[in-house]
């Protein structure tokens, strides 16, 4: 039996959705695509019992900034779980992860240290994985040393020699396969003089699923390659979940105005890239593709961020309330889900902004 006590399904039930309206459009199910419209004609199998309450990962969930000025030694643990969760209330979904979440584990280094990873597969997978560091001079980015059958564990030592925010992902024979499911995440390599002091780091990651269901359509969705190859996704995702990091979700990203603020946004894909937009403000600084060698971008509407890549940005927000992430190709949020939502409170700015009385 599905569990029906998770907190987004209590949240639901009080009437969540109301919170998430997008620039006046609402982030509800239209009525044109209503579960019965959209219901295939066998329909889905029953919501099957998952096996975690969350999948999302904890965008706050970011090991502290790097203040040794020396190389070190990093040791990194990754366990790859084949888990069923929740999409949305009413809607599971066979994942495969890192760790258990998506994106995976956020790995945090500095350039020359050297990466001690262990890589294990659970016994009861049903699959090989392994993994492909962006951030590894070396065959496969470490996937061909790193490919273990359920049951096993092996290990990699690789030094990272450039400084930059990259994606890591699982690559066997159906790497698109893995990384829709939601086998990927980041590795930050910080330069030698550190990033420059904010007061929010945040972590984000997008990726799509392709599912047998049709989007909202409760019941159990298994994976759909035929819909993979047409590059047509059910849905679109921030962090593994649809609106998971918002108030009616996991309300996790708040702070307060005038603070400075971080996002690594990582893309796993396998197809789509992401047009990240802060809705109500910009990106004050843009690392495109996560190069922090480069230059940033200053005060960017909406950036591209390409599949298998990341981005670095930064920004304020000087008025209190709601500040929404998407990607601005807006049918990906107002129908499949790519959202996140950064809550500013605070005293009202009226210098910056100041909502009128009609006349």
């Amino acid at each position: 039996m599905l569990q029906t006590t998770t907190r987004r399904r209590m949240l639901q039930a009080v009437g969540a959705g109301c919170a998430v309206a997008l620039a006046g459009c609402s982030t509800e199910r239209p009525n044109d695509l209503s579960v019965t419209e959209t219901q295939g004609a066998d329909g889905l199998a029953p919501a099957e019992e998952v096996d975690v309450d969350r999948i999302a990962a904890d965008p706050r969930d970011i090991p502290e900034p790097i203040a040794r000025d020396t190389p070190a030694e990093v040791d990194v643990e990754l366990e790859t779980r084949e888990v069923i969760a929740e999409v949305e209330p009413g809607v599971t979904f066979p994942y495969m992860t890192f760790s258990g979440q998506v994106p995976g584990p956020f790995v945090r280094t500095r350039v020359g240290d050297t990466v001690n990873l262990t890589i294990r597969n659970l016994a009861e997978s049903g699959m090989v994985h392994n993994v492909d560091f962006h951030a590894c001079r070396g065959p496969g980015g470490g996937a061909e040393a790193t490919t273990v059958a359920p049951g096993e564990e092996k290990r990699l030592r690789f030094t990272v020699t450039y400084p930059g925010a990259f994606v890591y992902h699982c690559a066997p024979a159906d790497v698109d396969y893995h990384i829709s499911s939601g086998m990927f995440g980041l590795i930050l390599v910080e330069p030698e003089e550190g990033l420059p002091e904010v007061d929010h780091e945040f972590y984000l990651g997008q990726h799509e699923l392709y599912t047998e269901g049709e989007t909202g359509e409760e019941g159990h969705h298994e994976f759909d390659f035929g819909r993979m190859a047409a590059e047509d996704p059910t849905y679109v995702l921030m962090n593994g979940e649809k609106f998971a990091i918002t108030p009616d979700g996991y309300d996790e990203m708040t702070v307060k105005t005038g603070e400075t603020v971080r996002v690594f946004f990582a893309v796993g894909g396998p197809n789509l890239g992401c047009n990240f937009h802060p809705i109500g403000s910009v990106w004050d600084e843009v690392y495109q593709q996560g190069a922090l060698a480069s230059e940033p971008q200053r005060y960017v509407q909406t950036t591209p961020v390409l599949p298998g890549s990341a981005t670095v940005v930064t920004s304020t927000f000087p008025v209190p309330g709601d500040y929404k992430l998407v990607d601005h190709a807006l049918s990906r949020v107002v129908r499949k889900g790519a959202l996140a939502i950064i809550r500013a409170e605070g005293p009202e700015n009226p210098a910056v902004f100041a909502p009128q009385a009609g006349a």
